[in-house]
């Protein structure tokens, strides 16, 4: 059931006083003209700042006379003139108003325009669930239109379920009830009974009502249905083979609907015009709208059960062709059609028609990604098997060149007797930009702090030290990154290195230590993060490190700084 919460009507009545606000300027003198004038002129100005005034002055003018009414139209002719992102803002704020009216028709008006645009999403659930909600307020209304209006889109939701006989049932009530009270939804429910029987096989019946509601179209003077039905014929073409006939028909009329921005329509579309070129072994043209469709489901995660064949026939095309890295995307993008559909269409998706299961793609999904990784991996030994050899080789002599050169300056450093400060680089206060009061300041305290050991408490950080420095957290991190030559992670990690590095020269006992005991000593948060550090300090590993000292003290005379054997 729904049940706005405290901090969305919040919400929505901040909304509704926001136009009460812009009383100012043009639109005052507009609130005296009647509903109706106003409302001819929203929906026929085609100037958007015209528009904009009059849809204010609408909605001002019912707040102004407190007529809940015509609040609710008011935030309705928002929404049609919105954004799609606002739909949800201007629906919400009808039901907000509707609901303070009491009105049992207003409310379930309002739920029904909630539904209508959660249906424009493709969102079939939450549209049924508002429909629902509207029929449960609108059911002991005298507003005999609102409610076969309801059960028009109860009736759409029954088929895009798969219920064909129950929308069928629903529409049939809605054509005698719309026939004689209103044109365009008695149009509208004829198309949507020809859809029926279309989906249930019977494209003789589906024909007779799409050649009625054109007739009736001609009968009244509307033709804005005109292109669907025309759309459900070009349908009908491709299921009695009439292929050539489908195209001509879908390609005429796809794009009038593209225009209006159903996006479903269009998707279906496209599937039988490819699915008629496919027919006439027009593969390559079949599979550029095979791929539009793909398009709609990436962009509006929109696909109808009868289109999943058109990824089936796209994994086939590549499979034959050899491109294995398009029939895995195709393999990917059918194993995620499954679950869309699983969950949409729980009626249906065991009903239809699968050329592979999901065990057999999954399986298909993992041997083409096994061939793939093979295949790169024999290219690449193929064609650069001897370069890479002598990248090898150069690398190698590189790094043990780069290791041994650091690991003799860190031997010597250390055979010192103590363990390293961090050192100074040769910057002078000013190219800071802060006072060099502060920076003096900050680089005794960093001073005192290296010989008195401090870096050694455990989960210090940048925010830590800071605090105790008494210090601003960016001047200590551009102190330290200038003068220390590193980011601060990396200043605390070096201290707490050089100072473990400090006891296997001194205090022995500390090589036979685990990792587990060294890394608490130096305030290291893990293991992980002590022997990272580590490695990126020295190079080597703590264990490697105890190896090359015990190798020092047991052959004073080898040069233990030859890292070869390493």
């Amino acid at each position: 059931m729904y049940a706005p919460t405290a901090v969305v009507l919040c919400v929505i009545s901040i909304f509704t006083i926001l136009p009460q606000q812009q009383t100012e300027g043009g639109t005052e003198p507009l609130m005296n003209k009647s509903y109706d004038v106003l409302f001819d002129t929203i929906r026929n100005t085609k100037i958007p700042v015209r528009e904009q005034l009059y849809l204010r002055a609408f909605l001002q003018k019912a707040q102004k006379e407190k007529n809940f009414e015509e609040i609710v139209n008011g935030y309705k002719n928002y929404l049609h003139h919105s954004d799609e992102g606002l739909r949800h803002t201007y629906a919400d704020s009808m039901i907000y108003a509707a609901r303070k009216s009491r009105d049992s028709s207003l409310i379930g008006a309002a739920y029904l325009t909630k539904g209508f645009v959660y249906y424009g999403e493709k969102d079939h659930t939450m549209a049924l669930d508002h429909y629902i909600l509207a029929y449960d307020y609108l059911k002991h209304s005298e507003d005999a239109y609102q409610k076969y209006k309801v059960q028009y889109m109860i009736g759409h939701i029954k088929y895009y379920l798969g219920y064909y006989e129950d929308a069928i049932r629903l529409f049939k009530g809605c054509i005698n009830y719309f026939k004689e009270n209103h044109t365009r939804g008695y149009l509208n429910s004829l198309h949507s009974l020809g859809l029926c029987y279309n989906r249930m096989g019977n494209y003789g019946l589906s024909s007779e009502v799409n050649a009625m509601g054109l007739a009736e179209a001609d009968r009244l003077k509307n033709h804005s249905m005109d292109i669907y039905f025309k759309h459900s014929e070009g349908i009908n073409h491709y299921f009695r083979e009439n292929y050539k006939l489908a195209i001509e028909t879908l390609e005429v009329v796809v794009p009038t609907i593209a225009d209006k921005g159903d996006f479903g329509n269009v998707s279906v579309g496209y599937f039988y015009i490819g699915r008629s070129y496919w027919a006439l072994r027009e593969p390559d043209r079949a599979i550029s709208f095979f791929k539009k469709v793909d398009d709609i489901f990436n962009e509006r995660d929109y696909l109808r059960p009868d289109l999943r064949e058109g990824y089936e026939l796209l994994m086939g095309h590549y499979e034959n062709l050899g491109n294995q890295e398009l029939q895995l995307y195709y393999i990917k993008q059918l194993l995620k059609a499954d679950k869309v559909l699983g969950s949409t269409y729980r009626y249906l998706s065991g009903k239809i028609h699968k050329e592979y299961t999901h065990r057999e793609l999954l399986q298909k999904e993992s041997e083409i990604e096994a061939l793939l990784a093979d295949n790169k991996t024999s290219d690449a030994r193929w064609g650069m098997a001897t370069g890479a050899l002598v990248l090898v080789a150069m690398v190698m002599a590189y790094r043990r060149y780069r290791d041994k050169r650091k690991f003799s300056n860190l031997m010597r450093e250390i055979n010192e007797g103590k363990p390293r400060p961090a050192k100074e680089l040769d910057f002078k206060p000013d190219d800071l930009d802060i006072n060099p009061g502060v920076v003096q300041d900050i680089l005794k305290q960093l001073e005192k702090f290296e010989m008195g050991k401090d870096f050694l408490k455990e989960d210090l950080n940048l925010v830590k030290l800071a605090a105790s420095f008494n210090a601003n957290n960016k001047y200590l991190s551009r102190i330290i990154n200038h003068y220390k030559g590193k980011g601060v992670v990396e200043y605390l990690n070096d201290l707490k290195v050089d100072y473990v590095i400090y006891l296997f020269t001194k205090q022995k006992i500390y090589r036979s230590y685990n990792y587990q005991s060294l890394a608490k000593e130096a305030g290291f948060s893990s293991v992980q993060r002590f022997v990272k550090a580590f490695k990126h300090r020295t190079g080597r590993s703590p264990a490697y490190f105890c190896k090359v000292l015990d190798e020092q003290e047991t052959y004073p005379d080898r040069d233990s700084n030859t890292l070869s054997r390493a």
